[in-house]
């Protein structure tokens, strides 16, 4: 993704507007608003950004990413379903909450699979969350990376599997959590 497009992105889902001509000099550390406005005129004829009637600069397609949620879907017994446009949903703004601490990641191995997680998912990780037991952890233990769930027995804390065929883990010396888990992204061809 281009840099220019990261940065309004972020002002963009931080504030819920594009910047101003100010603002747009300010965030690039241009020195003049002619620069802003240079800037600008390229995003429009790209189209990540547009201006509206007021002349007011509105985000174009590529910062725009909400998706329509149409209802619900049963799971268990079929049943009829009615479609219905409930909402706009930005998945950023549902699964990130510290976009600045989050990150993802490619699993591999099939130690989490009874979690649902898979070789070639990606998890979405916050290195802000505070990791409370039972969650899914990034932790580094003894020297070694891995993702498993955060126990405790008594009072010594343990890292978990979600496949009986991995004995559980007890720090030798050194348990770290990096980061905790709070989605997990599968793509189907």
């Amino acid at each position: 993704m281009n840099t220019n497009i990261y940065k309004l992105e972020n002002f963009y889902h931080k504030y819920k507007r594009l910047p101003s001509y100010s603002e747009l000099a300010k965030l690039f550390n241009y020195k003049s608003k002619s620069s802003a406005f240079n800037l600008a005129n390229s995003l429009i004829k790209e189209g990540v950004i547009k201006k509206d009637s007021n002349g007011n600069l509105i985000p174009g397609e590529p910062l725009l990413y909400d998706l329509k949620v149409l209802g619900e879907v049963e799971a268990g017994f079929p049943s009829a379903a009615e479609q219905e446009n409930l909402e706009q949903l930005s998945l950023d703004d549902y699964l990130i909450k510290n976009k600045e601490a989050s990150f993802m990641l490619k699993v591999s191995g099939y130690s989490m699979k009874e979690a649902g997680i898979l070789p070639g998912d990606m998890v979405l990780v916050d290195r802000s969350a505070k990791a409370q037991e039972n969650d899914i952890v990034i932790a580094e233990v003894d020297g070694n990376w891995t993702m498993k769930y955060l126990r405790k027995k008594r009072t010594k804390i343990y890292l978990q599997a979600a496949n009986n065929e991995y004995k559980d883990i007890y720090p030798e010396s050194d348990l770290k959590i990096a980061a905790v888990v709070k989605a997990v992204i599968r793509k189907y061809k």
